[in-house]
């Protein structure tokens, strides 16, 4: 049995962690201590003075110039590195080919923390790593295109972690990782834009609050490091890079020292069975079938029951409304459907099926372009050959090129 502690004294005031401590005369009761700050060596070492040259465009103008957007899915992001998910190495060769099918920009998902630290206690990157990223970024500018990097999944240290316990431990993750890419890249033109995160899980408003810290740590960190960084392109996530909890839960945009040089990021695969669901679950069935004039008389229980072009049509005009009308372009960085026929789930009415997967990224890309968002199909190799720089599925890269004219 312990006994009951006596307080005298002063007032009690919160301590960091938010435990009362009395500062008086006497305190008999043990307050645990907070826990320690991580503090990681600062890696903004050479900072530059202002540059903007070849950053005249703010984010409306950039965006004007971005037709449609390619992600290099399951590489860079991969653990083990660029090959880690069965990726051949990517190419100059590869990105004219991405050039070639008409996209303009390539979003580049990549990892940091995951398995590229050199230093793990001082969250150093690996220098070769960096070097590796910076010249794929480069065959990308050389070629005209637009690129996006941005910190990937990356075994979730932001992303799973939008939370008040976990708030200062990731802002410094954050600022350590940002400081050390934004110097590596520092010396590239408006061509390139950093975002901020992948898909941040954020449910409520306070989530979405610590989720705005890490946007604003990411800004202050590029910014510190100067030269072309002080103008470039930022793009920041909405919450879990969902349309409906983005319209909900982003009031407001952090605080940017530089106007106009901000983007937002959403992604988009909806509905959800028709575009990546792998397998019947108990809450419900695999879609094939997906649209006006698409859905089968031959197995009906397949057709989808929810966001069609109606409810695509509302989600994106409320999207449009509240950003893109207001000067900031929405980036939508990852959207697309595939066709079942691998073997394993293969539709009874298979033509209809291709037919509707044409029409969901012919739709759903004209729809984007149309509301003001760049839309960025995820593609992991199965559309594009990476090994021999050829098209693998024709009808895909068709039915996104005609959604974007």
């Amino acid at each position: 049995m312990v006994a009951k502690p006596t307080i005298t004294g002063g007032p009690a005031k919160p301590n960091r962690s938010g435990s009362l401590v009395s500062y008086g005369y006497r305190q008999a009761r043990r307050v645990a201590a907070p826990a320690p700050l991580i503090v990681y060596p600062s890696y903004n070492t050479s900072p530059k003075a202002p540059d903007s040259t070849g950053m005249s465009s703010n984010a409306v103008q950039l965006a004007a110039k971005i037709s449609l957007g390619w992600n290099i899915g399951n590489t860079f992001e991969a653990p083990g590195g660029e090959t880690g998910w069965g990726s051949p190495v990517i190419t100059e060769d590869y990105i004219k080919c991405v050039k070639k099918q008409g996209f303009n920009a390539v979003r580049l998902p990549c990892a940091w923390n995951l398995t590229h630290l050199a230093n793990e206690g001082k969250a150093r990157i690996d220098a070769n790593w960096l070097n590796r990223v910076k010249q794929v970024i480069g065959y990308c500018v050389k070629n005209d295109m637009y690129v996006l990097l941005n910190i990937h999944w990356d075994k979730g240290w932001l992303e799973n972690n939008c939370t008040t316990a976990k708030k200062d431990a990731v802002n410094a993750k954050q600022k350590a990782l940002w400081e050390q890419i934004a110097t590596t890249m520092r010396d590239f033109d408006e061509h390139l834009m950093f975002a901020s995160a992948n898909e941040p899980n954020v449910e409520n408003a306070a989530q979405m609050e610590v989720l705005n810290s890490y946007h604003q740590t990411f800004i202050h960190a590029v910014r510190s490091t100067g030269g072309r960084n002080s103008y470039r392109v930022l793009v920041v996530q909405g919450p879990s890079t969902d349309i409906d909890k983005t319209n909900k839960l982003m009031d407001h945009f952090p605080v940017d020292q530089v106007a106009g040089r901000m983007m937002l990021e959403v992604h988009y695969y909806s509905p959800f069975q028709f575009c990546l669901m792998n397998g019947d679950a108990s809450w419900g069935k695999m879609f094939y079938y997906w649209g006006e004039g698409h859905h089968s008389t031959n197995e009906p229980e397949r057709n989808a029951t929810w966001a069609e072009e109606n409810e695509v049509n509302k989600a994106f005009h409320k999207l449009k409304t509240k950003f893109f009308d207001k000067g900031i372009p929405i980036i939508m960085g990852e959207y697309g459907a595939y066709r079942r026929n691998d073997g394993k789930y293969i539709p009874k009415d298979l033509a209809m099926h291709n037919d509707a997967v044409d029409y969901w990224l012919t739709y759903i890309t004209k729809q984007a372009k149309a509301n003001g968002m760049l839309p960025f199909f995820w593609d992991t190799g199965g559309a594009l050959d990476r090994q021999n720089y050829s098209v693998k599925d024709e009808r895909t890269i068709d039915a996104i090129t005609a959604g974007g004219k």
